[in-house]
């Protein structure tokens, strides 16, 4: 058995039937040429044969006592696990368009796993206009985060269109990693364990942690500080109580238009994102009447993950910043936004790699407790949205010959966070995905239209500034 993280675990421990904690991915597909009618189905019984099962697809949760299941939840590989229950085969009525396909999705991803089972499920999806079929998948956030994720898809795919006889998704093993010492043993004793080793760690990394918590303090209590706190958001439409019920949608921009405004605005690529998406719910939430007179802020999760490690699990921090959503003006929105992720990236490389759990865990600590005490959606968010931008592959890839067209993340929300929108770039496209509560958040869509209305907007104000004149340097006179 494998032991699970801290962080991990807190997924298990806020789970519940209006807030599953499980992430997605929908991957879209072009069929190869001269594909036969029968090529799904025979894709479908290729991926349901006799294959091994690699992790984290084999692994079933367990408890090792009462007291584990408090404190020590752990993996343990399932060698019986039922395909036919795990890969599904859905159809949209022919031709479905994209609608109709965020319907479906909608709907699969407001089902909960089947937690006496491996935390996952994949669903092959046909009858999608222009030749096209989709690949839903999602597992439980315990498992997997978007970097993992993405990473453990992409190993699946190929960059040769001729390739077939191609192993399923749940058959690829994960490269060889440096050991993580999470993995020891899944015993009660073995957690105290980790505890003790937490606590020296914490213990040593004690001032720093101190300082940063001290600096969170200290900006909550002068709002003129560019450094955004937790708790300094409003309270919104977006931070009720949710319901069961998912709505998803989709946005789809080539990155070369926001590289562009990237070098006209000296902006990152994060930053133009954040003010697509800030610039988008100030306009849903004036015509909802609802717009808050202070900004909107938003949790934007940073990947801490090294980059060899190929395994699984969470392994992110969080940073906080303003949306800038009480600016009428688009330009000081943008520069607003600018600065607050400027100082929220200093404020985060302060701490040394070793301390940046501990920090994700005090700093998200009252989230998930305001989720586990049923306050979540009952008071001040600790902040208002998540927004996050994961990198993906480059280059085109392929299964079975299929091309692999577009790959859109559907996310997790819950109590006090109706909200999530998570951008995944892939061979030179940035694809947004929206993942909203049905009920909550009527209307949700509009989102994702307003995201591409704000980028024209902020595309027109850019081309009619006038650009900055050159700097003639002084040269030295000689004498």
């Amino acid at each position: 058995m494998k032991r699970m993280g801290t962080l991990d675990a807190s997924w298990l421990a806020v789970e519940s039937e209006d807030t599953p904690m499980h992430v997605g991915n929908l991957q879209i597909f072009s069929l190869p040429d001269n594909a036969p009618e029968t090529f799904l189905r025979d894709l479908l019984d290729r991926m349901k044969a006799d294959f091994e099962l690699a992790p984290p697809w084999c692994y079933r949760l367990v408890y090792t006592s009462f007291l584990g299941r408090l404190i020590s939840p752990a993996w343990k590989t399932d060698k019986n696990i039922d395909l036919d229950y795990h890969v599904r085969h859905s159809a949209l009525p022919r031709p479905g368009s994209e609608r109709e396909l965020g319907i479906l999705v909608s709907r699969l991803h407001s089902n909960p796993l089947d937690f006496a089972r491996p935390l996952w499920e994949c669903h092959i999806i046909e009858g999608l206009e222009q030749n096209r079929f989709a690949l839903y998948t999602k597992m439980h956030h315990s498992m997997i985060d978007g970097i993992s994720g993405v990473r453990l898809l992409q190993r699946v795919l190929s960059n040769d269109p001729t390739e077939t006889n191609m192993l399923p998704p749940w058959s690829v093993r994960p490269q060889q990693t440096r050991a993580r010492r999470t993995d020891r043993e899944a015993s009660v004793p073995g957690a105290f364990s980790q505890a003790l080793e937490a606590l020296r760690i914490q213990a040593d990394m004690a001032p720093r942690l101190v300082g940063a918590m001290n600096r969170l303090v200290q900006s909550a209590r002068h709002p003129n500080d560019d450094l955004t706190a937790p708790f300094t958001g409003p309270k919104s439409i977006l931070n009720k109580r949710v319901t069961g019920q998912r709505r998803f949608a989709t946005q789809h921009y080539q990155l070369d238009r926001l590289k562009a405004l990237t070098k006209t605005t000296y902006a990152s690529l994060n930053d133009i994102v954040l003010y697509l998406c800030g610039t988008a719910l100030r306009r849903f939430l004036i015509e909802q009447k609802s717009l808050p007179d202070t900004s909107l802020t938003a949790g934007i999760p940073v990947n801490i993950r090294p980059a060899d490690d190929e395994g699984t699990g969470t392994a992110i921090s969080f940073m906080i910043a303003t949306l800038a959503t009480n600016e009428a003006d688009p330009i000081t929105r943008l520069n607003t936004i600018k600065t607050s992720t400027r100082r929220a990236k200093e404020h985060l490389q302060k701490l040394p790699r070793s301390a940046l759990n501990q920090y994700t865990m005090l700093l998200m600590s009252p989230y998930i407790l305001q989720l586990m005490s049923g306050l979540g959606g009952r008071m001040r968010p600790v902040f208002n949205v998540t927004i996050s931008n994961v990198p993906g592959p480059e280059k085109p890839l392929y299964y079975e010959g299929a091309k692999l067209e577009a790959m859109y993340p559907v996310s997790l929300i819950a109590h006090g966070g109706a909200l999530n929108i998570t951008c995944l770039s892939y061979a030179g496209s940035l694809n947004f995905g929206f993942t909203g509560c049905r009920d909550t958040l009527p209307s949700m869509q509009r989102l994702a239209v307003y995201t591409g209305e704000a980028l024209d907007e902020l595309e027109t104000l850019m081309a009619a500034k006038p650009s900055k004149p050159a700097v003639r340097r002084k040269t030295a006179r000689k004498t």
